[in-house]
């Protein structure tokens, strides 16, 4: 659309410079038009204003050179190079305006609207004219610029649904980022109030990254429903912590087996994850890469008598984790707690055992964040048949969106505009006569 609304902010500004009659230069209000055509519309009216100051001071001071250049009655033929200084002296008083009134974005703006003015049209019969033209000429495509990109079909926002989205497989595609098209309609309908998230199994740490260019507003579900974590103020809003006592006797358990663990803690908003070295080329490798993230802090230290463990996670060889799992079962623990088991794609032959609050799952997080928000409806975005609304097939990563768009901004039929024009009519009139 981007495209689309580039080539008619064109065609429009040839349509107004007909009905001026071409006394400007159609050049100039395309050259601005394009420039405010953005894939967000805070950006183009940031890039509007940011045309129109340019325009402003390179225009003031374009007359100010035409003003001197008329007073020392210099004429271009005999004095070129005096020109040429004070074109180029100038050039410094503009950019230090730009400076000094702190739109510092505008320099080059103004710079180019300066330079047509006195290179290209000083030797004009009206060069006076030209100045008005070129102003006239850039307020005229910043106008039609915003109105083209701004303009989008009637309609109606359902802000009264909570979406819900996973994150791999679903809304991520296997290089761990969006596409091009997700971000920028979501980010677009996210501006516009659409109650959107996400629920995943990562910790916030791993999904920053997939998401820093992302403009989410709502908490995010992570850890497999353990957390609610709100990106805007780095702080957990919920959690479902394993009891002292649990974790007292799990990690008691898993060093009975031989094994160490990492064991995931929230303290004052930070997560902290203690672990000790085994010696495992694997868990080296998993230390050293995560502990990257500002997100995670790694402490090499034992865990005993921690409060607000959110989980333990366990990565061994497949085999070791499917004799660990059956000795949680035989213990009572898989029934007890949340335990989760699968293979490891990082870490081929390898596999984790997660074990968590038997409550954190993730609808009594969505329960609990529905009833933060004051929000009864839910759409849900997955890989997995009958477990969400909306089934997302592994590599269908626009699909996502695609959805989101149909039920959050559903186009408006002519029956349903011309119905809302009259309610709004009768509403109108009714204030009229209260």
């Amino acid at each position: 659309m981007r495209i689309v609304k580039s080539a008619l902010a064109i065609g429009i500004c040839y349509l107004v410079s007909f009905l001026r009659g071409s006394s400007g230069i159609v050049f100039y209000s395309q050259l601005a038009a394009l420039w405010c055509i953005q894939m967000y519309i805070s950006n183009s009216r940031q890039n509007a204003v940011q045309r129109f100051i340019g325009t402003i001071i390179g225009a003031v001071y374009g007359l100010i050179f035409l003003l001197i250049e008329e007073k020392m009655n210099l004429s271009a033929g005999k004095s070129e190079a005096v020109n040429a200084l004070v074109i180029s002296g100038m050039i410094i008083v503009v950019l230090y305006t730009t400076v000094l009134i702190k739109k510092k974005q505008a320099s080059y703006f103004s710079c180019v609207v300066f330079l047509s003015i006195v290179v290209n049209h000083v030797s004009d019969n009206n060069p006076y004219l030209f100045v008005w033209n070129r102003f006239l000429d850039t307020i005229i495509g910043i106008i039609i610029g915003i109105g083209v990109n701004s303009f989008s079909l009637p309609r109606s926002k359902q802000k009264d649904i909570l979406f819900i989205s996973g994150l791999d497989d679903t809304l991520l595609h296997e290089k761990d980022n969006l596409s091009d098209y997700s971000k920028v309609e979501l980010n677009r309908m996210l501006d516009e109030g659409a109650n959107f998230t996400i629920s995943t199994m990562r910790t916030p740490a791993s999904l920053m990254v997939p998401m820093k260019d992302i403009r989410l507003k709502l908490p995010v579900i992570a850890m497999d429903g353990a957390v609610l974590y709100d990106i805007q103020e780095n702080v957990y809003l919920k959690t479902y912590v394993i009891s002292n006592s649990m974790s007292k006797e799990i990690l008691k358990l898993v060093y009975g087996q031989g094994l160490q663990c990492f064991v995931n803690v929230v303290i004052d908003d930070m997560l902290v994850i203690f672990y000790k070295e085994t010696g495992d080329e694997v868990h080296n490798r998993l230390v050293k890469e995560m502990r990257k993230s500002p997100y995670r802090n790694y402490v090499k230290s034992e865990a005993l008598d921690r409060e607000n463990v959110i989980y333990f996670m366990l990565l061994y060889p497949k085999q070791v984790m499917e004799n660990f799992y059956q000795v949680l079962k035989t213990e009572g623990y898989v029934d007890k707690l949340k335990v989760l088991k699968y293979d490891s794609v990082d870490y081929p032959g390898y596999s984790y055992i997660k074990i968590y609050n038997k409550n954190a799952v993730r609808e009594n997080m969505i329960q609990y964040l529905k009833e933060m928000l004051g929000l009864k409806k839910t759409v849900t975005f997955g890989s997995i048949e009958g477990r969400y609304d909306v089934v997302v097939e592994p590599g269908n990563t626009n699909k996502v969106v695609h959805e989101l768009k149909k039920r959050y901004e559903p186009v408006k039929g002519l029956k349903e505009i011309l119905g809302s024009e009259k309610k709004k009519r009768i509403e109108d009139k009714g204030r009229k006569h209260g």
